[in-house]
């Protein structure tokens, strides 16, 4: 590809490549879908949204291109900003057609909150894109200007003022996370990655403020969820503020690391949820766990499942230590393993207990942070332990200081169970294809990615143009989750698809194109795409 001086370059004068063009032909389909399904000036704000996050896209790829990003991202791929923009408003488009036709107004009206505030978001990060852009974008700037309008002036008369303060206050803490986090983490996402992940954990915050402060009644697993995900998060700002100024690596920092968790664990975190639970939240836990027998059985059967994951992680490493070769890296069908696990993990909790597989996900994402911060700031006595067992797995999307990978899948298999609205499924709305939503993680990352690459890697012969991604590889992985959409409904009697199947056949298939072209992160992407599209 070409590059003129920035001087004498046009507004085109950084030509798309064929890769990015077929990811947004891919989101664009997605979109349309859901337009077409729910048919609201809602939808028809997000279609607007779509228009000008791809035009916008360009711009952030471009400055990425020449380096003139105001923050180090990513830069193995693309910008990321259309697929990484829709998540939010069309998983909240479907969340309130749902709740619609369940008759829940309460869940209705908060699908149009999800859906505006990540439209408020996206937005902001175009505008973050045009204003940096020298020289000044003018066409993009009109396009943008005129969906940012559309989509103002239709929430404006769709939302109350309650509303509208409850989006604004998600897109402040938003713009502090984003200033914070991607200084303190560079090279850690790419623009659509940190939109995505930074926009949820904004929104996580927000909900928590406001059922704390207007101490509503609700399902303690929610509660458990939502203070679970601040605390990291806040042990892990605060963490990476003070090692700024100290060497994290001595025994005085590590002791000091260890007495600060307690000291937040125990004096912030435990008092926040009993405020929410109105109980202790240690014995609701231990109540919850050993509710019945069958909890104890799939317990038991996951704590063997995580023994094996760490004796792969300990056998891949005994392998390096004997290999000459200094830089010997785990091959790709070794590294599916853990993804083999992860569906051997949630499958039979889907199937048997979905509150506890609720609460089991959450507690491992708690231990995966703290393991990821250990790792990180070399915390002793296991953290030159962890960046050496670690090191072994990783891969070209793992350039910054943080690995994150095994997060994302962990929350890519865990989104889907989190995000059902369970209020709107009580009258069977979950029926047809949306019966198979809880399964979107497993479908798209446990199955079709892991086949994908494993057929693709090793096989494959064809490539999508513009890509390093096989024909046969995404083939055999439609192929892989149609065989397993047929033993869901073997194994799992609470499914009935109602002839739904052509649905079913599309959402896959286009999902799998997306794996196919995404340079984002897909163990992310790929279960919103789906749970998005299966809910619809």
């Amino acid at each position: 590809m070409t590059r003129q001086c920035p001087s004498q370059a046009p507004e085109s004068g950084f030509a798309l490549s064929g890769s990015v063009l077929a990811e947004a032909a891919v989101v664009f389909a997605v979109v349309l879908s859901i337009h077409a399904a729910v048919w609201d000036r809602y939808s028809w704000c997000a279609v607007a949204l779509a228009v000008q996050a791809f035009y916008v896209q360009y711009k952030w790829d471009r400055l990425l291109q020449q380096g003139n990003a105001v923050f180090q991202f990513r830069m193995s791929a693309n910008s990321g900003l259309l697929p990484a923009s829709m998540v939010m408003p069309l998983l909240g488009l479907v969340m309130k057609e749902r709740c619609q036709s369940a008759g829940n107004p309460y869940f209705e009206r908060f699908g149009i909150v999800v859906a505006a505030t990540g439209m408020a978001v996206a937005l902001f990060s175009s505008v973050l894109a045009l204003g940096i852009t020298r020289p000044v974008p003018t066409n993009t700037c009109a396009i943008s200007g005129l969906a940012g309008g559309i989509i103002i002036y239709i929430m404006k008369h769709s939302l109350s003022v309650g509303e509208v303060i409850e989006v604004l206050e998600v897109l402040l803490i938003f713009v502090y996370l984003n200033m914070i986090l991607l200084y303190l983490l560079p090279r850690c996402f790419t623009p659509g990655e940190a939109l995505l992940v930074l926009g949820g954990i904004s929104f996580v915050l927000n909900q928590l403020i406001k059922r704390s402060l207007t101490e509503s009644q609700g399902d303690p697993v929610d509660f458990f969820l939502l203070v679970v995900v601040v605390g990291m998060v806040l042990m892990g700002v605060f963490f990476s503020t003070l090692f700024v100024f100290m060497d994290s690596g001595t025994w005085a920092s590590s002791i000091f690391f260890h007495l600060m968790t307690c000291v937040l664990g125990l004096g912030v975190v435990l008092p926040w949820l009993h405020w929410l639970i109105r109980r202790n939240p240690l014995l609701w836990l231990l109540q919850f766990v050993f509710y019945t027998e069958t909890r104890i059985y799939l317990l038991a059967y996951w704590s063997l499942l995580a023994t094996m994951a760490c004796l792969v992680v300990l056998y891949q490493n005994t392998k390096r230590s004997s290999s000459e070769s200094k830089k010997h890296k785990a091959p790709t069908i070794t590294r599916k393993y853990f993804h083999f696990i992860v569906v051997a993990t949630y499958v039979p909790g889907i199937i048997f207990d979905r509150p506890l597989l609720y609460v089991a996900a959450t507690v491992c994402l708690a231990v995966f942070l703290f393991l990821e911060y250990v790792r990180y700031f070399r915390i002793k006595p296991l953290g030159h332990t962890l960046r050496s067992l670690l090191s072994l797995f990783l891969d070209e999307r793992d350039s910054g200081p943080l690995i994150l990978t095994h997060i994302y899948l962990l929350l890519g298999m865990s989104l889907p169970i989190w995000l059902i609205p369970r209020p709107c499924t009580q009258k069977g709305s979950l029926g047809g294809a949306r019966a198979l939503v809880p399964y979107a993680g497993v479908l798209a990352v446990g199955v079709g990615d892991t086949v994908a690459s494993i057929f693709g890697s090793t096989m494959g012969e064809i490539r999508w143009p513009g890509t390093k991604k096989t024909f046969e590889g995404t083939m055999t992985s439609i192929f892989a989750q149609i065989i397993s959409v047929a033993l869901i409904l073997i194994f799992d009697s609470g499914v009935d698809l109602n002839y739904s199947y052509a649905w079913i056949l599309g959402s896959i298939s286009t999902v799998s194109l997306l794996e196919a072209y995404t340079t984002q992160i897909d163990n992310l992407l790929l279960p919103l795409y789906l749970l998005i599209l299966l809910m619809a």
